[in-house]
């Protein structure tokens, strides 16, 4: 049994989606797993994570878009941190989430054929970090 936990940096625009994919790839592969789980998690409260198609890039751009649609950025947030996009960022790292899990068979992520694993990043600049656990044999 392999329980293995590693922690990355990556560095983020203003409301950027960076992709994740081939590093957690690389990862699992290097590990020598060949069935088990692979969780992403990142410890951040104004950013979150997803699996989503990688095939048109103006994807990223209609879930952000709709990301603020849904949760503006706006001064009458009950808590006020640091700055009203931050307090937006709080909202919607909840509801988008911080950690994925992705079973692993025969040595790969079982993602589609087109989906991918990003990092969203609801303020930002920013220097974050996202940690891949991986679990199995």
């Amino acid at each position: 049994m392999i329980n293995e936990c590693k922690k990355f940096k990556i560095s983020t625009g203003f409301n950027e989606v960076a992709p994740l994919t081939d590093t957690v790839k690389l990862y699992v592969e290097q590990l020598g797993i060949k069935e088990g789980q692979c969780v992403v998690f990142t410890p951040h409260t104004t950013a979150g994570l997803t699996i989503t198609s990688f095939w048109d890039p103006r994807g990223f751009e209609d879930i952000m878009d709709e990301i603020d649609r849904l949760i503006p950025t706006r001064i009458n947030f009950k808590h006020q941190h640091d700055t009203p996009q931050d307090a937006a960022g709080h909202v919607k790292s909840s509801l988008i989430g911080v950690n994925l899990s992705i079973p692993i068979h025969e040595g790969k992520l079982m993602l589609g054929h087109s989906q991918g694993i990003y990092f969203l990043e609801f303020d930002g600049p920013r220097n974050r970090e996202y940690m891949v656990s991986v679990l199995g044999e």
